[in-house]
This record gives structure tokens, C-alpha cells and sequence, in this order.
């Protein structure tokens, strides 16, 4: 890179944010942070703006704003708050190249439009937007000639392994390292706690991904994304579980050639790649010990054990308003399994019951999707107080 990259991290304080920041602070000539921003972890957004010196930060919980004014405006670092101030900011800073767009859940949906219709490049580690309205995301990127990066490790192994191919696409095999109950009988899942449940076997995230991870949810919203970022059908994919977790995904062609990108678990490494893209920077990261590693296995997903995934597919296939609804219903449900309110699985069934109960809107714009998640959102709640 001929300058420094501006960088705008929308979540700093979650998993993906502050591993974000782990490789600014190891390229600290390559990047210059701009904006943070985050939820309600006020203490770390703090510290995080005057180690970086950014330029601005948001704290979405308004209630806040008065403790992270009095830390900062003594180092000169301007603050704001609520979501109206994060999408003010992608619509107008013109201080910032790139956005990696980290917040948890549909409420990244607007702040990540308003950045591509700036002509932001985008670094999309936030599944939800594409999820529930991934033609108005990829639509808006096109009219504004706005390039949307992968994050996710599987999304940017396939966008690795596309690099210098001019053929199209055949298969995308996305692996799946299967989550904690790759080996727990169905029969159990009923009485899994959330501590079981947020402790992933390999990667270490969020609490609301790690969720979906166990229930594999977060695996039919990676088919949907892949679906919007590569521009293939949803048939044109395969889940494999794959529980080393080194092959990221794969890529085959029509010639029968398969492409795969291999490097051991650390978000650290689709982090740098979007952001540096298309430079590679060295990175501080296991190196892969072919003769330690053993073998690799693959199975296929049982999706009667894990339902979500499923339902993730026909809801790609009926495409419209549908991914939007069981995205609303999923993040509803997971958040009253977190709060103790229901059981593990009553998160499928909630999500199922959301389904098809939705009213079908076939192409819905943005009014129709916001729409659609609040109503389904109210859905929901009605769904688990019946439980």
C-alpha cells in the first residue's frame, strides 16, 4: 500500500474488533484508525481510542455518552452516540477508505449501506445484513462501484482461492468444524447449558455466534452469504464438517480442479487479508506442521439433529422477505437461550414457527425488510412466552 489505509471498525470492542485491532497494532504503518465504535463496552472503547488515537468514536448506548465525553475530550477525540451517529458517520466522514463492519446482528444493516453508498469499501465480517438482505447489499455495492471484502474464514478462503481464476464457479464446499455437539447425541441437546454451548471446540468468538455455531445456523447464514458474495446458487454449495478446522472452504471448477486455502484457526488472518487486500503482510500465526497435523476428515452435516441448517436452505430457496424472518427469529430466540428463558432447542422452533408464520414478500426493499424484522422480532417474543 502507497499510504496508509483509514479505518473505521463498526463493533471494535467484540471478538472480530479486537482482533482487528491486534493487526493494526502490528502494522501500525499501514493503518490509521479513524472511527470505533461499540455497543455498551464503554471501559474498552475507551482505552482502545487513546491507544490508537482515533479520530472519533460512537457509543451506540446513549446513556453512556457522558463517560466516554469526560475520558476523551482530554485527548482530543471526538465522541458521539446512538445508532443514528454510526450511520451519520458512514454517510458523510470522508476521512475513511474502509469500514470492517463487525457489529453483531441486523442492526449492521444500515450503518453497512450507508457506507458502500459513500464509496466506503467494506470488510463484511457481520453476517446478518447479507443474510437478511443480501440483493440490496450486493446491489448497492454495484451502483457505487464499492468493493464488499470477505471476513468471515470461509468467505475469504473462497475469495483466496478465486484469486487469478477466470472460469466460473462449479461447487463451493464450505466447511464447518461441526461446533460442541458434533458428538453429542440428539437426544441430550435438550439439556445442553449455555456455558456448553458457547464453548466452541476451536475458534474463540462471540457468544451469539458461538450459539449459532452449535446449532449450525451460523453455517446456513454462511451458505446465504456465499449465495450474495460469489454470485452462485444456494444448490451450488455443500456444508462439510470438517473438524480440524484447517481447511477454511473449496472451490472446484468445471475441469474437476478444487482450490482450498489451509492455515491453522485464527481470525487474525481473513482480518489482515481484507483489510491489506490485495497486498499479503506477514502475520504472526502457527505455521501449518504438515507431519504433526495428521488426518483430515470430512463427514456430512446431519441436518435432522441440526434443523437450522436446513431451514436456512429453504429459506434461501423461497427466497424474498424469508432469510430476513428466520434471521430476526434466530437472533431473538438465541438471545432467550443466553437469558435462560428456553431451551437449546427450542431455538429451531422458534425460528420455524417465525417461518411460516411470516406474511411473503417476494422483492422486498428496505422498508419491507426492516418491516419484516420487527414483525417477525414481535413474533418471536410471542412464540417464547408461550413455552
Amino acid at each position: 500500500m502507497d499510504k496508509k489505509r483509514r479505518i473505521a471498525i463498526l463493533g471494535s470492542t467484540g471478538s472480530i474488533g479486537v482482533q482487528a485491532l491486534d493487526v493494526i497494532r502490528e502494522h501500525k504503518e499501514m493503518f490509521d484508525v479513524q472511527l470505533l465504535t461499540a455497543g455498551s463496552n464503554s471501559s474498552l472503547l475507551i482505552r482502545q481510542a487513546i491507544e490508537f488515537d482515533a479520530a472519533c468514536v460512537i457509543i451506540a448506548d446513549e446513556s453512556l455518552y457522558d463517560e466516554v465525553y469526560e475520558a476523551l475530550n482530554q485527548h482530543g477525540i471526538n465522541v458521539f452516540a446512538g445508532m443514528s451517529s454510526i450511520i451519520d458517520a458512514m454517510s458523510s466522514s470522508d476521512n475513511i477508505d474502509m469500514v470492517l463492519s463487525a457489529m453483531v446482528g441486523f442492526r449492521g444493516l444500515e450503518p453497512t449501506l450507508a457506507a458502500l453508498r459513500s464509496g466506503k469499501a467494506v470488510a463484511i465480517a457481520n453476517k446478518e445484513p447479507l443474510v437478511a438482505a443480501g440483493k440490496i447489499v450486493m446491489q448497492t455495492a454495484r451502483e457505487h462501484n464499492t468493493p464488499v471484502l470477505p471476513v468471515d474464514s470461509e468467505h475469504s478462503a473462497i475469495f483466496q482461492a478465486l484469486q487469478g481464476e477466470h472460469s466460473p464457479i462449479e461447487r463451493i464446499f464450505l466447511t464447518a468444524s461441526g461446533g460442541p455437539f458434533l458428538r453429542t447425541p440428539a437426544s441430550e441437546l435438550a439439556h445442553v447449558t449455555v456455558a456448553e454451548a458457547t464453548n466452541h471446540p476451536r475458534w474463540k468468538m462471540g457468544r451469539k455466534i458461538t450459539v449459532d455455531s452449535s446449532t449450525l445456523m451460523n453455517k446456513g447464514f454462511e451458505m446465504i452469504e456465499a449465495c450474495w458474495l460469489f454470485g452462485v446458487d444456494i444448490s451450488q454449495i455443500t456444508v462439510v464438517i470438517h473438524p480440524q478446522s484447517i481447511i477454511h472452504s473449496m472451490v472446484s471448477f468445471q475441469d474437476g480442479a478444487v482450490m482450498a486455502q489451509m492455515s491453522t484457526p485464527d481470525m487474525r488472518l481473513p482480518i489482515q487479508y481484507a483489510l491489506s487486500y490485495p497486498a499479503r503482510m506477514p502475520l504472526d500465526i502457527p505455521r501449518l506442521d504438515f507431519y504433526r497435523l495428521g488426518g483430515f476428515t470430512f463427514a456430512e452435516p446431519d441436518t435432522e439433529k441440526f434443523p437450522c441448517l436446513a431451514m436456512a436452505v429453504e429459506a434461501m430457496h423461497r427466497g424474498g422477505n424469508i432469510p430476513c424472518a428466520m434471521n430476526a427469529a434466530n437472533e431473538v430466540a438465541v438471545d432467550a437461550f443466553l437469558n435462560g428463558e428456553i431451551k437449546f432447542t427450542d431455538i429451531p422452533a422458534v425460528i420455524r414457527g417465525c417461518i411460516d408464520r411470516c406474511d411473503y414478500v417476494k422483492d422486498p426493499d428496505l422498508n419491507a425488510v426492516l418491516d419484516t424484522d420487527k414483525t417477525v422480532r414481535d413474533l418471536a417474543l410471542k412464540l417464547i412466552n408461550r413455552q
